[in-house]
């Protein structure tokens, strides 16, 4: 299992509907709004890395609003 942590920052006001359409992506196990240099924090779960790359890739990244993002892949055998 591969997980990932995906910090987004976002047009002012527009964190809420970024959010509710996040939700609605396969793979995403949780999504909450955060305070500081970014706006949204997800964390995805799939089979491997390539699956998490291509919902980072087309289907987070390329949403409205999004303005970039930072993508923390983490490490087995280091928990």
């Amino acid at each position: 299992m591969t997980i990932a942590y995906v910090l987004i920052s976002c047009d002012l006001g527009f964190d809420v509907e970024i959010i509710d359409e996040i939700k609605q992506v396969e793979d995403v196990k949780e999504v909450r709004g955060v305070f500081g240099a970014y706006d949204i924090l997800v964390k995805l779960e799939s089979a491997n890395a390539e699956i998490l790359k291509d919902t980072i890739i087309w289907k987070i990244r390329k949403l409205n609003r999004v303005r970039s993002t930072l993508t923390l892949i983490t490490m087995e055998g280091l928990e």
